[in-house]
């Protein structure tokens, strides 16, 4: 067996060298600081669920890969908790999902369809790329939340965790070895960063 590399996971510590950001003058700016962050994290599991939900409906009834839909359908319904939590927050705080919440759900669908019809491998490649953009995105917010929201932070600790999991998973089952992995995870980080910041504005 090939010697995993040091950088395949994360940092386990998600306040290590992260630039924790000053809190916003102004009156109302903390809430308002807080509703983006529901904001942006609904609308991350909200595609998150789509992508497994969509590479689990490719790969079940195929011959062999039963146990990979298997694993696609678990960690879909992980990220299902996640989301549900974020629902009930926004719900809770009277906080707008994102406007952008129907092209997210096209965009998820799309990735997750395409990636799995590319094959196995591909579609680990992209649960790399997208878990590894939301864990270092989970880690900032720990790092930001910690002292003011520590309920909070530990909520998405706990998220950032099971995201961490769904990452090692794919490495594990062969994310690197998938056809133009480079330009493939690449082109999917830089897709979620552009949708994490939109999520928080719009």
């Amino acid at each position: 067996m090939p010697e995993r590399l040091e950088t395949e996971r994360p940092a386990a510590d998600p306040l290590a060298d992260r630039r924790i950001p000053l809190a916003r003058p102004g009156r109302g700016a903390s809430r308002r600081r807080r509703a983006e962050i529901l904001r942006v994290d609904h609308a991350g599991e909200y595609a998150a669920v789509h992508i497994y939900r969509a590479q689990k409906a490719v790969f079940e009834g195929r011959a062999g890969k039963s146990a990979l839909a298997a694993d696609l359908g678990e960690m879909k319904d992980q990220e299902a908790v996640h989301l549900a939590r974020f629902d009930a927050l926004l719900n809770a705080e009277r906080v707008r999902p994102t406007l952008m919440t129907p092209v997210w759900r096209l965009a998820a669908m799309a990735l997750g369809t395409g990636t799995a019809l590319m094959g196995e491998k591909a579609a680990h490649a992209c649960t790399e790329a997208v878990e590894s953009v939301i864990e270092a995105h989970y880690a900032d917010q720990i790092a930001e939340l910690r002292d003011r929201d520590p309920a909070l932070a530990a909520e998405l600790s706990v998220f950032r965790e099971e995201e961490l999991a769904h990452h090692d998973h794919a490495v594990d089952h062969g994310a690197r070895e998938a056809p133009g992995y480079d330009l493939l995870s690449a082109v999917i980080k830089a897709g979620c960063r552009v949708a994490i910041k939109i999520s928080e504005k719009v």
